[in-house]
């Protein structure tokens, strides 16, 4: 609440007595320390080398070296809900989070859109006087509002973050990021050609941004939120950090996880008795279906190493040679940063908070992708393909990820991965580290906590008591505990008691060291959740839940479950959603127009996210341009939407008309016009497709024409892609193609800007009606303007 005024106020100012206190900004308390808040993605618990794993990460084992680390510290089991509780200490539903942003489905647990009433670190250390920084990975508003025509309510401006620089969605592409500075978006500042890659960029900005404000006042301390897409897919990184790790993991996946688990033991992250589960702990398409006959998901299997061919083998070993470098990569990145606070005199009074949103990441299915895209279009990936592409892996031309194998590597020694609540899913480091008044280093803490620990502990720490409102809205209360007690006492039992977990129809609670979890699969549709099997662990021992106790202790499991419902009830965790990823994607979510017939598009415009664009799948569409085009020699993008990982582009090469339809990066569908462009004003340049049939269903068929005015000039038979261009990124634009390129066809240097002639605008029609009858009406519509 602002202060009272308690200066004197007369007509004459000579008669008056000014006071400054109520008008002054909130000040933070002399010599508050800053923090930094270094939040990785799917990195897994054991593949930082302070973990046990295989990937150097020297400036981690630094933050380590002289901090605590947590060995039973978990999260949600996916990005979005798990940041969700990094940063409100509430628990992931409450957040109305209970999937990704990009998965809403409009219930109170799963609206993407965190209430106010739980408000965020951000917000209250910004309101007393940090200054507060996010770069990197927000991924925590709907998609409704991830455009320039939204409220800016939930971007990080939104909540409590003064200056920005990242990304809004789930993922971007490392070499071609769809970037926002504060409230816009922008160009990145160099190409990949130039040396440019994501991580180094916003580490770059993380310094900038805390210099700026160091250099007016020095001793005012920050909370710098750093979040690189590291390591989400796409698995992006320069070449010599993947040589590296060259030849490193030859024996595959599950002699690297018996390697991981022996060093794990010998460092004490683990009791010396852990043993591993198997590779399909769970089950196969092979020997297990759905209650009403459906698949067991084919993504969810992890073939085993000694089945493998030796093509096999190779593109797999190096699809983890290109994880490891981009793990190592962004160490490196860490490092600068922390070699900056060291070098500027600020480390000692910075407290360093390092985790993981969720384990390692099992969407690369069985054989790996060099396109994850496939996946959300609910495309299978082809090996053969995959095999072609091996010494692309890391660089512009893939979308990677690798194949499940190694997430179960990297979740040493758990089971499954991210989205699923076996500690695969939820395990995953936390370190802590301010040397000069925690006064630790190197130790290691078991006591049992969660991502809703997070913010407590910070405020504990800060000795900051958390408001009563924060903009007018009164506060909930925080779910989570500080875990400031267990840095001064190792053996001190855990003040967490219990903690329930759902996602993706996977369910678990854990209660006083033991815990309950079913098997059921995620994103299967199986449904039936009443019928689901649960199996009881005691994980204080058996942390990597292989000893089922089910049976010998039937009352424990009942409690157990009985427990799950009503924390689940308290948490607003329901309705539960299991259904695939192509459906949930799909799902019709607000936007901000209501759906039309046509929508017109400008140049010189920021990208449209493909989330509010005009959605032409499974639908006849035509695309047609209004141009001005004074003579020959006109070339470059007229229209382009998506990029080389599936997306579709009009565009004017050799004096000709051209299109390109990218099938999800697996095959490019050309149509080129059979006469030039004509020259003159107001022309309607157009490519009109005509839907005929669906193989298979949902993927539409038809031919596409290209038209100069109302005369045909080209045709030929394309198919369009099911599902989405990317989960995020990537949008539509006019007169140029921003970030990845739909197609290598284009002429001239990026952005393939178009040159000779001048866009007015382009409209893009789903309404089906036949394209003469549209014709028509443009040019009536021009006779009129």
């Amino acid at each position: 609440m602002a202060k009272r005024f308690n200066g004197t106020i007369n007509v004459d100012i000579r008669d008056s007595e000014p006071d400054w206190a109520p008008f002054e900004p909130p000040k933070a308390p002399d010599g508050a320390p800053s923090v930094v808040y270094i939040v990785l993605d799917d990195v897994g618990y054991s593949a930082m080398s302070c973990y046990g794993g295989p990937v150097e990460t020297p400036n981690i084992d630094r933050i380590a070296a002289d901090g605590v680390r947590f060995t039973q510290w978990h999260t949600t089991a996916l990005c979005s809900p798990t940041r969700s509780c990094l940063l409100t200490g509430r628990n992931h539903t409450r957040n109305s989070m209970a999937c990704i942003t990009e998965a809403a489905v409009g219930f109170p647990n799963a609206s993407g859109t965190i209430p106010p009433e739980n408000g965020m670190v951000s917000e209250i250390l910004g309101e007393l006087g940090w200054n507060t920084y996010i770069v990197g990975k927000w991924h925590l508003c709907p998609t409704v509002e991830m455009n320039l025509a939204s409220t800016r309510r939930n971007w990080p401006t939104g909540r409590g973050f003064e200056r920005f620089y990242g990304f809004l969605g789930a993922e971007t592409n490392q070499w071609y990021p769809e970037l926002v500075y504060d409230n816009h978006p922008v160009d990145q500042p160099k190409s990949p050609e130039e040396g440019y890659h994501f991580t180094a960029d916003v580490t770059d900005k993380a310094i900038e941004f805390i210099k700026d404000a160091k250099a007016v006042a020095p001793d005012k301390p920050f909370f710098l939120y750093y979040a690189p897409g590291a390591c989400h897919a796409p698995h992006h990184v320069p070449r010599e950090w993947i040589e590296r790790y060259r030849g490193r993991f030859d024996l595959g996946y599950e002699a690297i996880r018996e390697q991981i688990l022996a060093r794990q033991k010998e460092m004490g992250i683990v009791p010396a008795d852990t043993e591993l589960p198997p590779v399909n702990p769970i089950g196969t398409p092979q020997d297990r279906t759905g209650p009403d006959g459906l698949p067991f998901p084919p993504l969810d299997y992890t073939k085993p190493w000694d089945s493998l061919s030796a093509d096999e083998k190779r593109l797999f070993a190096r699809m983890a040679e290109v994880y490891a470098g981009f793990l190592a990569h962004v160490d490196h990145h860490i490092g600068r940063l922390l070699d900056y606070l060291e070098e500027t005199g600020q480390r000692d009074n910075t407290l360093v908070i390092l985790v993981s949103d969720n384990g390692a990441s099992g969407e690369g299915g069985p054989d790996g992708s060099v396109n994850e895209n496939k996946f959300f279009n609910g495309i299978p990936d082809d090996l053969q393909q995959n095999l072609a592409m091996i010494d692309e892996l890391g660089g512009p031309k893939t979308y990677n990820h690798y194949s499940n194998g190694w997430a179960m590597a990297f979740n040493t020694p758990f089971k499954m991965w991210k989205r699923y609540e076996f500690n695969g899913g939820t395990s995953d480091p936390c370190i802590i580290s301010w040397p000069t008044v925690l006064g630790h280093g190197g130790e290691i803490r078991h006591q049992y906590h969660h991502a809703i620990d997070i913010v407590p502990t910070i405020l504990d720490l800060l000795a900051v008591t958390p408001p009563e409102t924060i903009k007018g809205y009164v506060q909930s209360r925080f779910d989570g505990v500080s875990m400031r007690y267990s840095f001064g006492d190792p053996s001190a039992p855990s003040a967490r008691p219990t903690q329930f977990y759902s996602m993706l129809g996977s369910r678990a609670i854990w209660h006083d060291g033991w815990k309950a979890v079913t098997t059921h699969p995620t994103i299967s549709g199986w449904s039936h959740f009443n019928d689901d099997t649960w199996e009881l662990y005691h994980t204080d021992t058996d942390r990597s839940e292989l000893h089922d106790l089910a049976a010998e202790h039937p009352d424990k499991l009942r409690e157990l479950i009985n427990l799950w419902f009503a924390e689940a009830g308290a948490n607003g965790a329901f309705p539960l959603d299991d259904r695939s990823p192509l459906e949930i994607l799909m799902t019709p979510r607000p936007q901000l127009a209501s759906p039309r017939n046509r929508y017109v598009y400008y140049p010189d415009v920021a990208d449209v996210p493909e989330q509010q664009a005009v959605n032409i799948r499974n639908r006849s569409y035509t695309i047609g341009a209004q141009v001005d085009i004074p003579g020959p020699g006109a070339q470059g993008v007229i229209f382009a939407h998506g990029s080389w990982f599936g997306g579709h582009a009009l565009y004017v090469k050799d004096n000709r008309l051209h299109y390109a339809y990218n099938f999800v990066g697996m095959f490019e569908q050309k149509v080129a016009a059979t006469e030039d462009v004509p020259t003159g004003e107001n022309l309607i340049l157009s490519a009109s497709f005509a839907k005929d049939g669906e193989d298979p269903p949902g993927v539409a068929t038809g031919v596409l024409s290209l038209y100069h005015g109302d005369r045909k000039v080209g045709e030929g038979r394309i198919k369009t892609q099911p599902g989405n261009f990317e989960l995020a990124g990537e949008g539509l634009c006019v007169g140029r193609d921003s970030g990845a390129a739909v197609t290598g066809d284009y002429p001239g240097a990026r952005p393939y800007r178009f040159t000779g002639g001048t866009i007015k605008r382009v409209a893009v029609d789903v309404s089906g009606e036949p394209y003469l009858d549209l014709e028509r009406e443009a040019e009536a519509m021009l006779a009129r303007e």
